[in-house]
């Protein structure tokens, strides 16, 4: 993509989503996602009542009576967006493809962490980890994610959501909020410990991304479909019921299990299909959450 058009696609994104995480999405994303961590604040006398775990023994030592430490919840995030680049992602019927409602959504997450002056990072994975950006705070640095976003292709066509889980386990320390962004369409042995392992060190959030063409057939006869991620052909009868039927079971029993997984994990979730208004479900999503906290 030539620099000029790359430029124009940032543009437009930013001035959308931009307005969109400022005008709407604000006070709901300051509200669900607080800070999780507690940092030291200061050491005082102690008093009836105060907890003995948050003595200080080197203050008290010193003043020969006790003192405890106080400690305040860290307002600043570090968000981390977990990006599907996967080819499965490059498919869309109705109005845009699942690859630009993504990038679509992780502008807005991004933008609203920096208006709560919060850090934001990616990863982009595939079956392997395709790049690491790691969180920073700033304008600038949201820009250039949004150009990753655009113009990013990754070496892999396939998918391995629980290898990007562990990436994230292991490369962040401390705790972060972390968006896993992805069309769950392959779903490998090892999923649920891979959430169950990340969820309980972050604060994990995933966003199932669809179109409506992978739930139903339309009839239209004989049609060659291509699995996006391994290149295979397959030739398929549309006109039959019973393959629309079964293609429709497959669709609704995958998205099931995937459901049932994250709920058993206690991670909160929600489906956006490439046809519906994005911002009615991140809303939900987030109201959701504060409900919860």
């Amino acid at each position: 993509m030539e620099a000029t058009e790359l430029l124009k696609r940032v543009r437009k994104i930013e001035i959308k989503t931009r307005g969109l995480s400022r005008n709407i999405f604000a006070g709901e994303y300051h509200s669900a996602f607080k800070g999780r961590g507690m940092a030291f604040s200061e050491v005082r006398e102690y008093q009836f009542g105060d907890d003995i775990r948050n003595i200080d023994w080197n203050v008290t030592a010193r003043y020969s009576h006790p003192f405890v430490k106080i400690f305040e919840e860290e307002r600043e995030l570090t968000v981390m967006l977990l990006i599907d680049v996967s080819g499965s992602n490059d498919f869309g019927t109705v109005g845009r493809l699942k690859q630009q409602l993504i990038t679509e959504i992780a502008a807005i997450l991004s933008f609203s962490a920096i208006s709560n002056n919060d850090k934001i990072g990616v990863i982009f994975f595939s079956d392997r980890i395709e790049k690491f950006i790691p969180p920073k705070k700033g304008r600038t640095h949201t820009l250039r994610i949004i150009r990753e976003l655009i113009e990013f292709q990754g070496e892999s066509r396939k998918t391995d959501l629980p290898l990007a889980l562990q990436y994230l386990t292991n490369a962040m320390k401390r705790h972060v909020t972390a968006f896993l962004i992805s069309d769950f369409v392959d779903q490998k042995a090892g999923m649920e410990q891979a959430i169950s392992i990340a969820n309980n060190k972050h604060d994990l959030v995933a966003l199932h991304i669809y179109d409506e063409r992978e739930a139903e057939l339309p009839s239209i006869g004989m049609i060659k479909l291509k699995d996006a991620e391994t290149g295979d052909y397959i030739w398929v009868d549309t006109s039959s019921s019973n393959v629309r039927k079964t293609y429709l079971y497959h669709w609704l029993n995958s998205k099931k299990e995937m459901e049932t997984l994250l709920k058993k994990t206690g991670t909160d979730y929600v489906s956006i299909s490439t046809r519906e208004d994005y911002v009615k479900s991140l809303v939900s999503l987030f109201k959701k959450r504060e409900h919860k906290l």
